[in-house]
């Protein structure tokens, strides 16, 4: 079990300086958190099933480090209104509700920093707005170009992506339960190091048992957390975006995102058992793309590394600020 230190407690001490804004965004009002008052911005973007909160430490930490830091709930997601259509929610609207917040703030430039899917917003929209960002990291998934899903080449039927592209089943899955049991399941699933992946007469929500425990360092508060704001979203728009929406065009610039990046991979991320995904990463392939790529690995980190070492994220991420700010 991490155990965290005493100053790193104290800091947790100041999630109620958090403030909480709503700013209108398309037509929508998307909620964003924001701590600290620094010249340099942070925008903290998450995947799934995460929401602003899965950011609580990071945020905490780059703001005790004099930057300013915002984690907003994309739309559709937590205490963010939801597109009217959220089926036809698309990555790209993501991308334009990141512009558009900057704008709202007055923020000529920001670093990004991204968690599972979100690296694809995050990267893509340092494509398209090179001048608007400072650097990008990520954790748990690297940059990848935009092209067709072809998983299901390689993986078998039951694998949770599939599962969860096709319309109606994750629907069906997901709503056996209260929003609070389908969070802990994902945790718990994508906690491990195996890729997800149910037999033919199973759905991904049979893959957890009752009884089996929540990860060591993700607590039934936070859980508590997650419930409550997946309850007010559902899910419609996080089944949407990301998992049926891969396959969408982006017509990007034909260039490198040349940004300072930095990705930080767990060692017992099951993102590594993806096909091709370890090579890709380890053999440098993936910086023909993102040439100014720093890499960490954590020996003992899952997807969920920032949450799970946060003390050590935290210092990464800081080292890494103040290196390109």
């Amino acid at each position: 079990m991490y155990v965290w230190s005493d100053a790193y407690l104290a800091c947790l001490k100041l999630m109620d300086q958090i403030e909480h804004k709503y700013v209108e965004v398309n037509s929508l009002k998307l909620h964003v958190a924001e701590i600290g008052t620094g010249p340099s911005v942070v925008v903290f973007l998450h995947g799934f099933p995460e929401i602003w909160y899965t950011w609580r430490h990071q945020m905490l930490a780059v703001a005790g480090a004099g930057y300013r830091a915002i984690a907003p709930d994309y739309r559709g997601y937590g205490l963010s209104d939801s597109p009217p259509q959220p089926e036809k929610a698309s990555f790209r609207d993501f991308i334009n509700d990141i512009l558009a917040i900057l704008d709202s703030f007055e923020i000529p430039k920001a670093f990004l920093v991204a968690k599972d899917f979100g690296a694809r917003p995050a990267y893509f929209f340092a494509h398209l707005y090179p001048e608007r960002v400072s650097g990008v990291v990520t954790l748990g998934v690297p940059y990848v170009p935009p092209a067709p899903m072809t998983y299901d080449k390689y993986l078998p039927e039951g694998f949770y992506i599939l599962r969860w592209r096709e319309p109606g089943r994750a629907e069906a899955d997901f709503g056996r339960l209260d929003a609070k049991t389908v969070v802990r399941n994902v945790y718990i699933l994508f906690s491990k190091n195996e890729i997800p992946i149910a037999a033919e007469n199973q759905e991904i929500m049979d893959l957890v048992e009752p009884s089996t425990p929540l990860p060591s360092w993700f607590t039934e508060e936070d859980l508590e957390a997650y419930g409550a704001l997946y309850a007010k979203s559902g899910f419609s728009t996080a089944l949407q975006v990301p998992y049926r929406s891969f396959d969408e065009e982006f017509n990007l610039p034909d260039r490198k995102v040349e940004a300072p990046a930095l990705l930080i991979m767990g060692e017992k991320d099951y993102v590594f058992k993806f096909p091709g995904m370890e090579e890709f990463i380890r053999s440098g392939q993936v910086k023909n793309f993102v040439p100014n790529l720093e890499i960490t690995y954590l020996p003992e980190g899952t997807h969920f590394v920032h949450e799970q070492f946060p003390e050590q994220v935290n210092q990464l991420l800081i080292d890494f600020l103040n290196k390109h700010k």
